[in-house]
């Protein structure tokens, strides 16, 4: 089996970004790795229901994601001009900039849902269906 070249770690900034992190480093074994989080436009939340411009707090949540990520990629090693943050649908996203660039392998977190919301759909669900490369879903825990 080959070794894996480049690796594309997606995740939601959420307590268990850091297992997922560490998961995903120790699983690609050492090869270049690159950080994502993905935003969904305010829009897509609340589509035309608020009658007003929504870009300046869709900016500040850029921001703070930016700040989020860079400091955990600090946390594990990884350089900052290896993060991104983009906005868009997550799975889409994740796709197109794996595919941009030529990873091998795509880690995502996984909280394991069940009944209605495995129904609804989850973000590791959609990269696994569409992605070019192999998937990694790292099964975390919440925190209680």
């Amino acid at each position: 089996m080959a070794k894996y070249q480049k690796s594309l770690i997606a995740v939601d900034l959420s307590q268990e970004s850091s297992e997922v992190i560490e998961r995903g480093l120790a699983v690609s074994n050492g090869c270049h790795a690159a950080l994502l989080h993905v935003i969904e436009p305010l829009t897509f939340a609340y589509g035309g229901d608020i009658p007003m411009d929504l870009s300046e707090v869709q900016e500040q949540l850029q921001n703070q994601a930016q700040e989020k990520l860079h400091k955990l990629a600090a946390q594990h090693g990884i350089k900052a001009e290896d993060c991104q943050v983009v906005v868009g649908q997550p799975a889409s996203e994740i796709h197109r900039i794996a595919d941009e660039a030529e990873v091998d392998l795509i880690i995502v977190g996984s909280h394991g849902r069940s009944g209605l919301a495995l129904l609804l759909g989850s973000t590791s669900n959609g990269v696994l269906h569409g992605a070019n490369c192999d998937v990694l879903a790292v099964r975390v825990h919440p925190s209680e």
